[in-house]
C-alpha cells in the first residue's frame, strides 16, 4: 500500500533553498581547494572578493539551517 502525501510549497522551497545552499558552498569550497570543480558557478556571483572561503562556509551552515527550519514546519504542519 502507497501512502499519498501532500507537500506543502513552503516544505517544497525550503527544500530547494537548502540544496541550492548545500551543494553551492561545497562547490565554490572545491573550487577554492582544488581549482577544477565548478559545479554552480552562480554562486560565485553572491560572495564578496576576498572572502570565498567564510562565505561559501556561511552558505552550508545556512543552508542546513533552512533545511531543518523547514523540515520543522512540515512536521509541525502535519499534527
Amino acid at each position: 500500500m502507497s501512502t499519498k502525501t501532500s507537500k506543502s510549497p513552503l516544505a517544497a522551497l525550503t527544500g530547494l533553498l537548502c540544496f541550492v545552499l548545500v551543494v553551492g558552498g561545497t562547490s565554490g569550497l572545491l573550487h577554492e581547494w582544488l581549482g577544477w570543480v565548478r559545479f554552480m558557478g552562480f554562486v560565485r556571483f553572491l560572495v564578496p572578493d576576498g572572502y570565498e572561503i567564510y562565505s561559501y562556509v556561511v552558505m552550508i551552515v545556512l543552508g542546513i539551517a533552512v533545511g531543518m527550519a523547514g523540515d520543522a514546519v512540515t512536521r509541525r504542519g502535519g499534527r
